[in-house]
Parts: C-alpha cells; sequence; structure tokens
C-alpha cells in the first residue's frame, strides 16, 4: 500500500471512529506485545523466557494445566508467579491510555478482552467497564472450590522462585477458607475447575451494555487478536454482522490480518497504530 493511500486509510477511520456514538475495544495476547510483554502463545517466545521448560519439552498448552496445581503447586505457582510479576512489573504502553482518552469522548464504552495482566485497569477503564474472558492473573480461587469465594492478590505479594528450576519457594498461596492450595482465576485448558463466578458478572454487564447501544452508532476496535483461540475475533465478527444500526470495525494486527468484507485493517502493532489514530484525531479536532 502507498504512503498517500495509507494516510487515506488512517483518515477514514478516523472519520469513523469520530462519527460514532459507541465505541468496543477488544483485544488479544498482541496488545501487550509494545509493553514489553512476551507472546507466550509462540513456542520461541515461551520457551525464551522458560527455557527450564523448554529442557523437559513443556509447551505453553501442557504448563497451561490446573492439573499442575495438583502434580508439582511449586512449578505451578513458580510458572504463574512469574507470570504475575513480569506483569506487576511491566507499564502498560501508550496505546492503553489514547484508547481510554478515545473512550471517554464516546457516550459509553466498553472493554472485550482475552488478556488476563488487568493492563487495561492500570491503564485508566473502570473494572465494571471491563469483560476479561478468560478471567485475571489478579484473582486467586480456591483449587478444591471449597466455597470460598474468589480473592485478590495483594500487589505487594512477592514471589521467591529458583531460577535454574522455577520451582517457587514456600509459602505458596492458599485459601483463606480450607488452607488448601490456590490457584489464579484463569481458564486453563481442560480446565473443569474455573471458578467463573467474576467472569460471568463481567459478562452479564456486557451484555447490558450491548442492548443498552444497539441502536446506536458503534466503533470496534480490535487490537492483536490472534487465530489460534479466537475467541475475541469471533465475537467481535458476530458483533459487527449482527449489529442494528451503522458500525465501523478496526482490526489491528501486525500478522493476522484476514477479516470479513467491509472491515477496516490496519497491519501494525497496537502502539504504532494507535499513535497514529491519535495524531489523526488531533488533526481532525483542530
Amino acid at each position: 500500500m502507498s504512503t498517500g493511500t495509507y494516510r487515506d486509510q488512517i483518515q477514514y477511520i478516523v472519520e469513523k471512529l469520530r462519527a460514532s456514538q459507541s465505541l468496543l475495544v477488544s483485544a488479544g495476547a498482541g496488545m501487550g506485545v509494545d509493553s514489553g510483554l512476551p507472546d507466550f502463545r509462540g513456542a520461541q517466545g515461551f520457551w525464551n523466557n522458560y527455557p527450564v521448560l523448554q529442557k523437559s519439552g513443556i509447551k505453553f498448552e501442557d504448563m497451561a494445566d490446573p492439573q499442575w496445581f495438583i502434580d508439582n503447586p511449586h512449578l505451578a505457582w513458580g510458572f504463574y508467579g512469574h507470570r504475575w510479576t513480569k506483569y506487576k512489573q511491566v507499564k502498560p504502553h501508550a496505546g492503553f491510555f489514547i484508547l481510554h482518552k478515545l473512550a471517554k469522548s464516546k457516550s459509553s464504552f466498553f472493554v472485550f478482552t482475552s488478556n488476563v495482566d488487568g493492563h487495561f485497569q492500570v491503564g485508566g477503564f473502570s473494572g465494571d467497564k471491563v469483560l476479561e474472558c478468560h478471567g485475571s492473573i489478579n484473582h486467586l480461587q480456591c483449587f478444591k472450590n471449597c466455597g470460598q469465594e474468589f480473592w485478590k492478590l495483594p500487589d505487594g505479594h512477592t514471589f521467591t522462585i529458583d531460577s535454574q528450576t522455577l520451582l517457587a519457594q514456600d509459602p505458596l498461596p492458599h485459601c483463606p477458607s480450607c488452607g488448601g492450595i490456590a490457584r489464579p482465576n484463569i481458564l486453563m485448558f481442560s480446565d473443569f475447575g474455573w471458578d467463573a463466578r467474576r467472569t460471568e458478572k463481567q459478562q452479564e454487564r456486557f451484555s447490558q451494555w450491548l442492548e443498552l447501544n444497539a441502536s446506536r452508532p458503534l466503533s470496534i476496535i480490535e487490537i492483536g487478536a490472534g487465530l489460534t483461540l479466537p475467541t475475541i475475533r469471533n465475537t467481535c465478527e458476530n458483533i459487527y454482522h449482527n449489529w442494528e444500526t451503522e458500525v465501523t470495525f478496526i482490526r489491528i494486527n501486525p500478522h493476522d490480518i484476514s477479516s470479513p468484507r467491509g472491515v477496516n485493517t490496519i497491519q501494525m502493532g497496537a502502539k504504532d497504530a494507535l499513535e497514529k489514530v491519535e495524531k489523526e484525531l488531533k488533526r481532525q479536532s483542530k
């Protein structure tokens, strides 16, 4: 695409964004890459961060299995404790704050994400406007589902993890009610014990938001949503095809850019694309 055509595309997208009354922001793992977070879905990105698991031939899909909290809870918490620590240390990139500013300019907005890091909340979005469809690493649940409601892992918590073995040292997080092992409130693979109550409440608020805004022109900005687990892509495409009134769908992705007819695509990373959108927004607002 030529530079002129590319600029025309951004200009057109921003014109449509400004005309919409409601905004749905949706994001997959690619949203966090520009913050310095590894792409855990890719084998190399995963193994580069966990060489101990590479030596054992353990893939992300293998490690993201609740069975580890039975078979080897110290390794399970070594993996999730490292991820939690990484998420806390990393500052969300500028794109999160650009999105929040854009969202606040609309009559109504919501965030739908498969990310578990809580970075949209750090970026300024209120928790009651966010649906985390795969749960949150910042919240814990009892592995035995003893009846204890999910609880928040304190921000000041620290994990001591052996870099040679990836084993977390005691004390591991435990249920405050029964004393059993705790686990992140995240939907894992082959996971029949996930306590979905927190996410179900978010889903109810999201469904109500969609109903309330069904008659308003809508913009959907989907960022970094891949094809391996297409929950984000499928949900956005379904809303796009079934929206009652005018809808503008913008898909930002440096790789997986294939889209239904009518979808506006920006084949770039999240931060770069959103900064260009912000620049054009400022130009058109003068």
